[in-house]
């Protein structure tokens, strides 16, 4: 059972009927990852300027965020090779929460945490393009929403890798890194900094 453990009831945040494995994982990387990509390649291409996408971001810092966007990538890269390729598939089912017991859920754990990452991340740019060309009152909740969606699933990489790097597993550490990474810019970043200077 994926869940939480209040004391009185477990909160399931993932039915338990739900098994997910490693083939699924990868297929789910590839097109939802694909389409991280398609969504920026289209959204630049259409944005009504390149600093409207910085916001209230100079350019004076943000060519030292750029690095940090490539550190992003390849510290998602090495905590996808490491548990959906390097790694044998009863590490990936044996992941857990760092304040729970592995219970074989381990697969649907990490397809939540993917999910809330990559989705939200798909839909961030032409959701702020859709801010910026309209302003209506709601679209700043939908763009910080989105963001902060992307943020809950890249703090729950990062719990996830510290449970395994504590568990002594295999490529762990590479595991706690590259979504730490990741969080630089996905967190420190996008969830909290731009979101902090964009003009709303």
């Amino acid at each position: 059972m994926v869940g939480l453990d209040t004391g009185t009831y477990q909160y399931e945040l993932v039915p338990r009927f739900m098994v997910v494995t490693r083939g699924f994982l990868r297929l789910f990387v590839l097109i939802f990852g694909t389409l991280v990509l398609v969504s920026y390649v289209y959204g630049v291409s259409h944005a009504p300027s390149a600093e409207a996408l910085w916001g209230g971001i100079p350019w004076s810092q943000a060519k030292f965020i750029v690095p940090f966007m490539f550190l992003a990538a390849a510290g998602f890269l090495m905590y996808w090779w490491t548990i959906l390729y390097q790694n044998d598939v009863s590490d990936l089912a044996s992941l857990r929460w760092p304040w729970a017991e592995s219970d074989g859920g381990g697969g649907a754990r990490l397809l939540l945490a993917f999910a809330l990452l990559v989705i939200p991340s798909a839909l961030w740019l032409e959701a702020t393009i859709y801010h910026i060309e309209h302003e209506y009152s709601w679209t700043p909740f939908l763009v910080i929403g989105i963001l902060l969606l992307a943020c809950l699933g890249n703090v729950m990489m990062i719990l996830l890798g510290y449970s395994a790097y504590t568990d002594g597993m295999s490529g762990g550490g590479k595991m706690l890194l590259g979504s730490i990474l990741l969080g630089i810019q996905c967190i420190l970043f996008d969830g909290i900094y731009w979101n902090l200077k964009f003009p709303w």
